[in-house]
């Protein structure tokens, strides 16, 4: 067993609250996408997943994903369940209290339902969304961890690369934001964002917390931290550009919409890849993250499905992208496998079949989530709600109020 090393512990405390601080980001990111009288149902999709799957990651998920495996490096057992035998000290190869290291991957868990909620955003109940997180969380999210990262998960074991959750977090996450879409259907009376200077925040926010995500996934102080580090910053830069570039050819005018999006998107895209490949290839990743993710927004027009904050679009193709070309552009040079362009097809080919499998389980379990819940208790809120605005009609509150007492003139 490895001593405790004072100076990983110290970053990996700070990582653990950088990953927190991306889920407020998300909400201010998604929130100032919907129209104002949504803004704080936006808001509790966020919040909420910080309530509901600390909860769940403390009582099972986290012996879920991270258990000694219960058979077939499908998903792990019950031996870590309500944190029993989750102490101070280091696991087995690790330098951080093993609390720590639980909490860290917490953050990670709380914030990737939270991010299936920008498919369904301005038209779902919350109840459905509420018992939706818990039931993905532990039927998708815990699984989907352990195929990639907990023991002898068989995705893991295969040879499959995902160095901070590009396949465990973004696609999983995006392929659910699809089917949600699509079974839920479209918004009646879909508006253009109330608030970009919301977004733009979120943003930024997400952009500071995700140097935690991808860093702090070297679980140590050191250079392979340093590496992720920079190339998380270098792709989000690229694509940022990137995506603006695009956008200003086909459109005529570079929109701050699109630079968020953008950055967003090459953050998606070089987590998996972050402490495996060089900056050149990040800033490559990066440039065609932008593009790339540009384009797939663009599809759910013509195909007529209303991915209300772009969730696939971004975290979805961000994330399958960035999973098979860590498979191109890893190197052994900066501390991976190599890929594909080192000579290593066997790479490729099994971060290939880990984007197929997890794309395709995520999908048929969201499915079957949807259809459950919409047999019980209902998935959408009536025309009337819808049109009213949710923040009034299920929360009570409003987050706007536009003067106050006096206020009014004759």
């Amino acid at each position: 067993m490895e001593a405790l090393n004072q100076a990983d512990t110290a970053w990996l405390m700070v990582s653990c609250a950088l990953v927190m601080l991306m889920t407020p980001g998300l909400a201010l990111f998604y929130g100032g996408m919907v129209n104002s009288n949504n803004v704080l149902s936006s808001f509790m999709h966020s919040f909420i997943a910080l309530g509901i799957i600390t909860l769940q990651w403390v009582m099972i998920g986290y012996s879920l994903a991270f258990g000694s495996d219960a058979g077939g490096g499908f998903i792990g057992g019950f031996e870590y369940a309500f944190l029993n035998g989750v102490g101070l000290e280091p696991q087995e190869g690790s330098t951080i209290p093993h609390i720590l290291f639980m909490a860290f991957q917490m953050m990670f868990a709380i914030i990737t339902p939270a991010l299936i909620s920008g498919a369904i955003a301005e038209r779902m109940k919350f109840s459905a969304y509420f018992l939706f997180i818990l039931l993905w969380a532990t039927l998708v999210y815990d699984p989907i961890c352990h195929w990639v990262w907990g023991p002898d998960g068989w995705l893991g074991a295969r040879g499959a690369l995902d160095f901070a959750g590009g396949t465990v977090v973004h696609l999983s996450s995006g392929a659910a934001a699809l089917v949600c879409a699509l079974v839920i259907g479209r918004r009646s009376r879909p508006g253009p964002p109330h608030n970009l200077t919301l977004t733009l925040l979120g943003a930024g926010l997400l952009w500071f917390g995700w140097f935690g995500f991808n860093a702090g996934s070297a679980l140590a102080s050191n250079d392979n931290a340093a590496l992720a580090l920079v190339n998380t910053h270098l792709a989000a830069g690229a694509a940022a550009f990137a995506w603006a570039v695009v956008e200003w050819i086909k459109q005529g005018k570079p929109t701050a919409l699109g630079v968020a999006s953008g950055l967003v998107a090459g953050l998606v895209c070089i987590t998996p890849a972050a402490g495996f490949v060089g900056p050149s290839s990040a800033v490559l990743m990066g440039l065609v993250a932008g593009p790339v993710c540009y384009g797939a927004v663009l599809l759910k027009g013509p195909l007529g499905y209303d991915d209300a904050l772009d969730a696939f679009g971004i975290h979805g193709v961000g994330g399958a992208l960035g999973a098979i070309l860590t498979g191109v552009f890893a190197s052994a040079v900066w501390g991976g496998t190599d890929g594909l362009i080192g000579g290593n097809s066997a790479l490729f080919i099994e971060n290939v079949i880990g984007v197929l499998a997890a794309a395709a389980y995520s999908m048929i379990v969201t499915f079957a989530i949807l259809k459950l819940l919409d047999a019980t208790v209902g998935l959408r809120v009536s025309k009337d709600q819808e049109s009213e605005g949710l923040d009034a009609n299920l929360h009570g509150e409003e987050g706007y109020h536009m003067g106050g007492a006096g206020a009014m003139t004759e």
